[in-house]
C-alpha cells in the first residue's frame, strides 16, 4: 500500500505524484508535467504568458489553457512586433472571436503592452532580461514547498508589477506577476514530493539567465 500523501499532492493510477491543482484533466496534467515551472527565456513565450495571465484575471487558468491555441491564432502567435501593429479593426475582430475571452480592456491592454515592448527592450536589453531581474532570491523562499507555504505575491512580483505599470503596461498586477514567476520558472513551486520538482530544479540550475544591459528595473 502506498504511503499517505502530504496535503496538496495527488497520485494517479500509475503511481505518479503531482501537485493538486492540475486534477485529472488530461490537458491540465500535460501542462503540469511538461510546462509549468520550467524556466523560460524566450521572448515570445514570455510575452504570450504575460498576455494570457492578464486574460486570466477573474477566471481560472484552465479556461485560458483550453483557449490558448485560439489566442495564439488570434494574436499572431503573440509576436510583440506583430501585435504592436494591431489597430481598431483588429480590436473589432477580436471582440467578435468566440474562441478567446472577449474583453475589450484586456484585448486593448495586450496591444498596448506590445507597443511598449520595444521601449522596454531598448532599456533592459530584452523582455527576458527585465523579467529575470526579478527572480526571487533563494534565501527568501520557503524551506519546505507545501501547499500552505506557497504565497500569492512576493516582494519581487510587487516590484515587477510597479515597474511595468510605470512604463504603461496594463493587467500586470502583483498576483498576476507571481503566477508568471511560477509558470515561467523564476521560482519552483512544485510541491515537495511532486515528481516534477527535481526535474524543474535541474532545469533551473542549467538555465543561463539573461542579464539586463541597463539599470536594474527595481531601482526605477
Amino acid at each position: 500500500m502506498s504511503a499517505p500523501l502530504a496535503k496538496g499532492l495527488q497520485r494517479d493510477g500509475q503511481g505518479v505524484v503531482r501537485c493538486w491543482w492540475c486534477g485529472t484533466d488530461a490537458l491540465y496534467v500535460r501542462y503540469h508535467d511538461t510546462e509549468w515551472g520550467s524556466p523560460v527565456t524566450d521572448e515570445v513565450r514570455l510575452f504570450e504568458k504575460l498576455s494570457l495571465e492578464g486574460f486570466q484575471a477573474g477566471l481560472s487558468w484552465i479556461t485560458i489553457l483550453r483557449k490558448r491555441e485560439n489566442f495564439r491564432a488570434a494574436f499572431g502567435g503573440f509576436d510583440p512586433a506583430r501585435v504592436a501593429r494591431f489597430g481598431a479593426r483588429d480590436v473589432t475582430r477580436l471582440l467578435g472571436d468566440a474562441g478567446i475571452v472577449r474583453h475589450r480592456g484586456k484585448i486593448e491592454a495586450v496591444i498596448g503592452n506590445a507597443q511598449r515592448y520595444e521601449q522596454l527592450c531598448d532599456e533592459f536589453g530584452s523582455l527576458a532580461a527585465f523579467v529575470w531581474s526579478f527572480e526571487p532570491a533563494a534565501a527568501g523562499r520557503p524551506k519546505a514547498i507545501t501547499r500552505a507555504a506557497i504565497p500569492n505575491i512576493v516582494p519581487e512580483s510587487v516590484a515587477m508589477s510597479k515597474a511595468l505599470k510605470q512604463r504603461g503596461w496594463r493587467f500586470v498586477g502583483p498576483t498576476t506577476m507571481y503566477a508568471l514567476f511560477q509558470a515561467m520558472g523564476l521560482v519552483n513551486d512544485h510541491l515537495d514530493g511532486c515528481h516534477r520538482r527535481p526535474e524543474v530544479a535541474k532545469a533551473r540550475a542549467a538555465t543561463r539567465v539573461p542579464r539586463a544591459t541597463a539599470r536594474d528595473a527595481r531601482a526605477r
